[in-house]
């Protein structure tokens, strides 16, 4: 019975938070994203609170208050709205969103600050392809080239297959792609992005 009680309760709970979010409550959240303003230019942007009416990014171009804002953000996904305000660092968006959409939203950022809270691994929430082109070049700061064979691709890492491997945490480059090395595995290792892939260089003809 208290199992019971208790499982209810955690239901309850995270049917608290999703409906708070669903009215705008803004979320501490730290997210790598690229966005495209109205002259069709991307830049990078990190996120510093979101809710499913709005996010705040730090940046380096500001762009015009009521400019339209096309933003791809990890673990989120593509959205879109206006710019609204700008606070120091960067702009404020106001996302033109589905009730649908919204919800979803509303679903991912709980999901993101209980994974804060609880200390969750951050897992793969990306879609992962294989590319059609799988041999690449793994370039190190100190010019050494490794060959190496993508696994598997998504927007924000990549798996490759390898018979070396340098150490955790080296800085390196995928083709033209800069990234880190994370973790290793059984026969390779995994390269976070330093910054995500534009969605039109995500599909399965990309190349890195």
């Amino acid at each position: 019975m208290m199992m019971a009680q208790n499982s209810a309760g955690t239901t309850t709970l995270r049917l608290a938070q999703a409906s708070d979010l669903r009215r705008h409550q803004r979320v501490p959240v730290s997210l790598l994203g690229r966005y495209m303003l109205s002259d069709r230019r991307e830049y990078p942007c990190q996120t510093v609170d979101m809710s499913p009416g709005g996010v705040r990014l730090t940046c380096a171009v500001v762009g015009e208050l009521g400019e339209r804002v096309v933003l791809y953000l990890e673990h989120i996904g593509r959205i879109e709205g206006v710019i609204a305000r700008h606070p120091k660092g960067g702009f404020a968006i106001q996302l033109s969103a589905t009730p649908r959409k919204r919800d979803k939203i509303a679903s991912q950022l709980t999901w993101l600050a209980n994974r804060e809270m609880l200390g969750l691994p951050e897992g793969r929430t990306h879609e992962r392809i294989v590319p059609k082109q799988p041999a690449v070049v793994v370039r190190l700061e100190s010019g050494r080239e490794i060959k190496a064979r993508v696994i598997d691709i998504s927007m924000s890492g990549v798996a490759l297959a390898s018979l070396s491997a340098p150490p955790l945490g080296t800085t390196l480059t995928i083709g033209t792609t800069p990234g880190k090395l994370v973790r290793y595995f059984e026969g390779g290792f995994g390269v976070q992005f330093m910054l995500p892939l534009s969605p039109d260089r995500f599909h399965e003809g990309m190349t890195l």
